[in-house]
Parts: structure tokens; sequence; C-alpha cells
């Protein structure tokens, strides 16, 4: 493996923590402001859950950030490239 090698990969792997280090900022944030609002709803209007609104919401944009950090996008497109790099190391190799 030569060096341009290494700090390609070294690119990509920053790249990867630094998109589930983002996802994980952004799931904090919603776990804290969504229990503040469920703590404000239960205290301010007990007989009807409004804060469902809100979290399903942001939900939906909760969970299409994870699939494209974990399960599809740049996630999945890096790792076909990795698969594509390693059938053409083992073909130059032979």
């Amino acid at each position: 493996m030569t060096d341009a090698d290494d700090i390609e990969m070294r690119r990509l792997a920053v790249r990867r923590a630094d998109m589930k280090l983002a996802f994980r900022s952004h799931l904090m944030a919603y776990v804290g402001v969504n229990g503040g609002l469920v703590a404000l709803n239960l205290i301010t209007s007990p007989g009807y859950f409004w804060a469902i609104w809100p979290m399903l919401g942001w939900g939906i944009g909760l969970a299409a950030h994870a699939a494209s950090v974990y399960f599809n996008g740049d996630g999945l497109r890096d790792r076909m490239i990795e698969e594509e790099l390693e059938k053409l190391r083992r073909t130059r190799g032979q």
C-alpha cells in the first residue's frame, strides 16, 4: 500500500467518524429537547400529549440522518468504494 493510499484511507476514516459524531450530536439534541418538551407538556397540560407531534416530526429527520450515516448514502458509497478497491488490489496482485 502506498502513502497516497494511506492518506486517502485516513481521509475516508476521518469523514466517516465526523459523520457519526454529527449524528450522535443530533441524537443528543433530540433527546434533550424532547425530554424538556415532555416535561413541559406534563406540567402544563397533562390531559393532552401534544409533545408527540414535534417528537414525530423531528424523529423522521433523525431517522433519515441515521440512515444516511449508517445504512445508506455516503456510508454505502464508501463501503462500495472499499469493496472495489479490494477487488482491484486482488486483480493487480495476481
